[in-house]
This record gives structure tokens, sequence and C-alpha cells, in this order.
């Protein structure tokens, strides 16, 4: 059974946190699902993980290729994961079932604690998720470096 980590990013926008987590993800051998809600915001994403440093460059791609199957990190706006993902990080307020969480390894939760809306989001996606039995844990990057703050 896996968990649902939460990562409320209040110092660093998404583009500098995702490939760290990613990093992480890809070291443990997991295969990663990027979904978002926009195909646009998924396009400028995709374009950022590009133009990233040589020495940490993230094999990755767009969902809808011809190799999907044999991406490590796809980024999509579907549930399904065709590249075999064993976590899933969810961006931009896209949706996370309690099956998912159950099914995979991890399921990352990343939120932007500058926009209200999105915090509030993530609070009902806690309450969802906890709440269906899905374990969880609550980190921030308040004090310059991530912390866990709370686990249910």
């Amino acid at each position: 059974m896996g968990e649902a980590y939460f990562y409320h990013l209040t110092r660093r926008p998404l583009e500098a946190a995702l490939p760290q987590l990613l990093e992480a993800s890809l070291a443990r051998g997991w295969r990663v699902a990027v979904r978002g809600r926009e195909a646009a915001r998924l396009d400028w994403l995709d374009e950022k993980l590009w133009l990233g440093p040589e020495e940490k460059f993230l094999p990755h791609g767009r969902a809808g290729g011809p190799h999907d199957a044999r991406q490590p990190v796809l980024l999509t706006t579907g549930r399904e994961a065709p590249n075999g993902a064993a976590c899933l990080m969810a961006v931009d307020g896209a949706e996370v079932a309690p099956e998912e969480v159950t099914a995979l390894e991890r399921v990352c939760i990343l939120f932007d604690g500058n926009d209200e809306a999105a915090v509030q989001h993530a609070r009902g996606q806690w309450a969802a998720l906890t709440k269906a039995g899905c374990r969880a844990q609550y980190w921030s990057e308040e004090s310059g470096r991530w912390e866990k703050k709370a686990e249910r």
C-alpha cells in the first residue's frame, strides 16, 4: 500500500521543486507519471525540464508519443500511465483517487503555498484521501529544506 505525500511549495516554484523530487524517485528505481490538468501547462513544464542543467538532465516525455512506455518520466493529463509508473506526481490541482494511492508506491501532491485556492484544494485532497484510509504525510519547505510536519 502506497502513501500520499503532500508538498507545500512556499520557497520555490514548481519548476524548481519538481526536478528534485523526480530525481529522488528515479533514484529509487521508480518510473513516474506527472499529472497536470492542462496540456499547455504541461507543455510549459516539459520545456522547463528540457532546459535544466545538462548534468541533471531528467529523461522524460509528453504522453501521446510513440515511446510512452519507455519514458522514465511521463507528463500527462490523463489517468492512465503507459510507462508503468510506480509514482504519481499531481501538480496544479490534478485529482488523485484513493485507489491510485493504494495501487502505487507513492503519490506526491505538489501545491503552491502562495495560492490560497491551491492550498484549499490540497486540504480537501488530504481530507478525502485520509478519510478513505490512505496513509498521508505533509511536507513543508518553509524552513528552506523539506520537513515532515504531519502524518496520518
